[in-house]
C-alpha cells in the first residue's frame, strides 16, 4: 500500500427490512460488497434476520430486581457501567465501538424508521454508553466522536413531495431526529443522507442509477464533509441550551438554525 492509497476502515451496516428481495436488501448487499471491494472491513446487523428484540424491558438488565421500579435511564447506566447488559445489546455496542463509520439502511415508514430499527436504537444507545452525566456533553464531541454516520433510506413518494414546498416537508427535517438527535447527540458525524425516491415503482434503469449514485456516496464515506451542526459547547448556545440571538445568518429559521452556514 503506497502513501496515496486510502487506509482501510471498519464499517457497520445496520439494515431493517423484512423482505430479502426488497430494494433495501439490494442496497445493503451492494454497500457491503462495494465497501469490501474497496478494501474496507464490514460487519452487518440485519435486524430482521437476527430477530432483534425491539422493546426495552427489565430483561435487558439482568441485575434489575423484580420489585424495583424500572427507571430506564438509571438502570441502563448502571448495567452499562457494570458490564451487565443483555448479551445482544452488548454485542451491538461492541460493533459500534469497533466501527469507524455506521450506515443505517431502511425504508421510510410513517415518516420514521421501522419499529425494529427504532428498537435497536432504544436498546443499544444506553445511558453510560452513548450519553450520560459521566460522558462528554451531547451535541459536541460525545462518546462516539470521530465516527461517521450515513443514512440510506428508500422513500415511496417522489422527491418533489419532500421538498421545501412539498406536502411532506423537507426530507432533511423528517430525518432530523436521526441526524441530529441520535448521531450528532452522541458525537457521530452525520453525512447528508442518501435517498432513493419513488422506490415502490423503480424501473431497471432507475435501480441502476440508484446503485451508481450510492456507490459515489459510499466512496465519499470518509472524505465528504459531514453536516456542520453547531456544537453545544462552542459558544452558540446559552446555559438553557437556546441558540444565542444573532448567531444565525439573517433569514435562517427552524431546524436550519442549528446548522452552521458559514462564518
Amino acid at each position: 500500500m503506497n502513501a496515496t492509497t486510502p487506509q482501510p476502515k471498519k464499517i457497520l451496516v445496520v439494515s431493517a427490512h423484512p423482505e430479502r428481495r426488497s430494494l433495501n436488501a439490494s442496497l445493503t448487499s451492494f454497500a457491503v460488497e462495494h465497501l469490501r471491494t474497496a478494501g474496507h472491513e464490514v460487519r452487518e446487523s440485519d435486524l430482521y434476520a437476527m430477530k432483534w428484540k425491539a422493546t426495552v424491558d427489565a430483561d435487558d438488565f439482568p441485575d434489575h430486581g423484580p420489585g424495583e421500579r424500572l427507571r430506564v435511564m438509571d438502570v441502563s447506566e448502571r448495567a452499562t457501567l457494570a458490564g451487565r447488559l443483555a448479551p445482544d445489546i452488548a454485542a451491538e455496542q461492541e460493533k459500534l465501538l469497533w466501527a469507524d463509520a455506521v450506515v443505517l439502511q431502511f425504508p421510510l415508514w410513517w415518516f420514521s424508521v421501522p419499529a425494529l430499527l427504532k428498537g435497536w436504537i432504544d436498546r443499544v444507545f444506553t445511558a453510560g454508553f452513548a450519553y450520560g452525566p459521566t460522558l462528554p456533553p451531547p451535541y459536541s464531541e460525545g462518546p462516539l466522536a470521530g465516527r461517521r454516520a450515513l443514512v440510506s433510506v428508500t422513500v415511496g413518494a417522489r422527491a418533489t413531495s419532500f421538498s421545501d414546498r412539498g406536502v411532506h416537508g423537507r426530507l432533511t427535517d423528517v430525518l432530523h431526529p436521526l441526524q441530529h438527535g441520535l448521531f450528532w447527540f452522541t458525537g457521530l458525524r452525520p453525512l447528508e443522507p442518501f435517498a432513493v425516491f419513488g422506490a415502490n415503482a423503480l424501473s431497471e434503469e432507475g435501480s441502476a442509477a440508484a446503485l451508481e449514485a450510492y456507490a459515489h456516496r459510499l466512496d465519499g464515506l470518509f472524505t465528504d464533509a459531514p453536516v456542520p451542526f453547531r456544537t453545544l459547547v462552542g459558544g452558540d448556545y446559552d446555559h438553557d441550551m437556546r441558540l444565542l440571538p444573532g448567531v444565525e445568518r439573517p433569514g435562517t429559521s427552524g431546524l436550519d438554525l442549528h446548522v452552521r452556514t458559514g462564518d
